[in-house]
């Protein structure tokens, strides 16, 4: 983006970026709503608002259009760099409407494929999620108990229970028995 941005003499006056967040609303987006006021308010004299692609803008036709449409009313447009959009022109506001639309039912498809898979490893018992949890160990994509580690999970169950013991009071328990957590052990994959 930053040599398109050389290319046509465009000047950067701000970057905004929601790492890890959904497309999926406007809501939570902390650098997209920021960005949406710095435009209101006229900062730095803003034309264009640049994407890579307009699903980066967002995932939900409501919300893009609604947002295009803040941004055109105080002067601003949208251009979306790979899907070669600018809605400055009447072509790239039919194809805004159009793919905006796409990229919500591409997000719901998503959605429900990623769904459908995660039921499928639960019907076939497997893990259905990152490390396994304290006291097991992930074997073939299923969870068994790591005989180790449960000592000191049989004993917080034991505990719990038992007595009138809180979080606390096991806590204070375990150590003065000699049950520590067991680190386990991290590899890096480059």
């Amino acid at each position: 983006m930053k040599a398109f941005c050389e290319f046509n003499d465009y000047e950067i006056v701000g970057e905004y970026e929601d790492a890890g967040k959904s497309g999926k609303s406007i809501e939570g987006r902390v650098a997209f709503n920021n960005m949406m006021e710095d435009i209101k308010y006229g900062k730095d004299d803003i034309s264009f608002v640049l994407v890579f692609k307009l699903s980066r803008f967002g995932r939900n036709a409501a919300d893009v259009l609604n947002s295009l449409q803040i941004m055109q009313d105080f002067g601003v447009n949208l251009i979306c760099v790979e899907d070669g959009i600018d809605s400055s022109k009447e072509a790239g506001r039919l194809m805004i409407s159009v793919l905006s639309a796409v990229a919500e039912i591409e997000r719901e498809n998503i959605r429900v494929q990623t769904m459908e898979g995660r039921m499928q490893k639960a019907r076939e018992g497997k893990w259905n999620g990152g490390f396994a949890p304290y006291g097991y160990a992930l074997v073939d994509g299923k969870l068994e108990i790591n005989e180790e580690e449960a000592v000191a999970i049989r004993t917080i169950f034991d505990q719990y229970v038992n007595t009138d013991m809180g979080s606390n009071g096991i806590a204070k328990y375990l150590e003065n028995h000699g049950i520590h957590k067991i680190a386990r052990k991290s590899l890096m994959l480059f």
